[in-house]
């Protein structure tokens, strides 16, 4: 049976960046390739992975990872609808989590994809949502 999982910036960045977590990822990735392993990531999580690289490595490497980087990536990007934005807006106001983060488990929810993530802020909705948690 095909993987199916939802990258979160954390986990995207740890691997742009080879930190901790860059083995997961890039096997990840690699089985994507390979075996047809549906990848995600919310837009909105890519969003935060630009504003990210933008303010740490400036505006033209932000622009080469939207412009390049990521599409040769086997990252299928999810557009968010009214009822995506409203679903996150719920994880929201019951959990004390980054709004973005909760585009990520409102998207895994709704694609039943494992979040993967080494960002501990997740562990408040661990409950709801399967993560695959990167190790170093």
């Amino acid at each position: 049976m095909k993987r199916k999982r939802l990258l979160d910036s954390f986990a995207l960045l740890a691997y742009l960046n080879k930190d901790s977590g860059f083995g997961m990822v890039h096997e990840a990735l690699a089985s994507a390739q390979a075996v047809g392993d549906l990848l995600l990531m919310n837009e909105i999580n890519v969003g935060e992975a630009y504003y990210i690289l933008h303010r740490r490595r400036g505006r033209d490497k932000a622009d080469y990872f939207l412009d390049a980087t990521l599409p040769a990536l086997p990252i299928t990007t999810v557009v968010n609808a009214f009822s995506d934005v409203i679903a996150a807006a719920r994880i929201k106001a019951e959990y004390p989590i980054a709004f973005a983060d909760c585009f990520a488990v409102a998207t895994a929810r709704s694609q039943s994809a494992v979040i993967m993530t080494g960002d501990p802020e997740f562990k408040k909705v661990e409950h709801i949502v399967e993560i695959e948690w990167l190790d170093g």
